[in-house]
């Protein structure tokens, strides 16, 4: 049992309190996952700059000369900045060669995700505490992914924490569970998908980064989805210009939406919603089996 958050901010109204309602939702999901959670927010980023979120969970790293190196090897700028047990890599030069090198350089860090307008953060620990060491409620943006966890079929970690992202500015929570990502996994590699857990959240992550790597639009990206990730599944997804909600042909896993005019939002139950303002005037329901629910920033 986990519990999903997510928050779409339509219009500018919200913006500016993003992730303190965010927190509020997250807060009521505390039951459903008590034991380590997890979000993503997204803000306006900075033109041509790439940030590349990482997590060294019971490391003792010093950023600076690691920032150096790879800085070196992009032949780009890179800054960095420490946030408790992660930091925030900064850089004009290319993200995915950025997560990559960082992978494959820092021993024991994970690469948490990487994009323009993506940061994400997460620890073991009771999602209030989770998100009060990492600011939650300070930042702003357009949209906010979060996630709760209780671990009954594996261990509790950071690493088996939500959300997940593999792709640049595209990130994944989900309730339920993959029959196929073990083959799925290995299929994904073969096409130049990198992988650091073993969680099957991660390789639905991953297939939709690939797919939208290929071409796809996150609609097409889900669509391909449906026939190919085998399980049960509620996914929230976030890109750079929007949100999205799929469910499962048999949808056994809970969801509820909302929207209003200024907002959009979506959890395991709907007393996370409750707590938003306007929720009184929404409109609610409950996402139907096997459709795609989209929604995006206005151009």
């Amino acid at each position: 049992m986990c519990g999903i958050v997510g928050l779409f901010c339509k219009t500018e109204t919200h913006r500016h309190e993003l992730g303190r309602l965010t927190e509020v939702m997250l807060a009521e999901m505390g039951d459903r996952g008590p034991d380590s959670a997890g979000f993503a927010v997204y803000d306006a980023g900075v033109p041509g700059r790439t940030r590349i979120t990482v997590l060294a969970e019971g490391l003792k790293v010093d950023w600076g000369p690691v920032a150096a190196a790879l800085e070196a090897t992009l032949g780009a700028e890179v800054t960095v900045a420490a946030v408790h047990d992660h930091a925030v890599f900064s850089t004009d030069g290319d993200g995915r060669s950025a997560r990559q090198w960082i992978i494959d350089n820092v021993a024991g860090a994970t690469v948490l995700a990487q994009g323009n307008k993506i940061e994400m953060f997460k620890a073991v620990g009771y999602p209030d505490l989770v998100a009060e060491r990492y600011d939650l409620a300070s930042r702003t943006g357009t949209h906010a992914l979060a996630h709760t966890r209780m671990a009954t079929e594996s261990a509790v970690t950071t690493n088996g924490s939500h959300p997940f992202s593999t792709g640049s500015d595209t990130c994944l929570v989900h309730n339920g569970s993959l029959s196929n990502h073990n083959r799925l996994r290995r299929q994904l590699e073969g096409h130049g998908e990198s992988f650091q857990t073993e969680n099957d959240s991660e390789v639905a992550a991953g297939y939709l980064a690939w797919r939208m790597r290929s071409g796809d639009s996150i609609s097409e990206a889900l669509e391909g989805a449906l026939g190919d990730l085998d399980g049960f599944y509620t996914f929230a997804i976030g890109v750079a210009d929007g949100f999205a909600i799929l469910r499962d042909p048999i949808a056994c896993k809970p969801a509820v939406v909302a929207e209003t005019d200024h907002w959009v939002a979506m959890s395991s139950e709907y007393r996370a919603i409750a707590r938003l303002p306007g929720a009184l005037d929404a409109e609610v329901w409950e996402p139907e089996p096997a459709r795609i629910y989209t929604w995006s920033l206005a151009a």
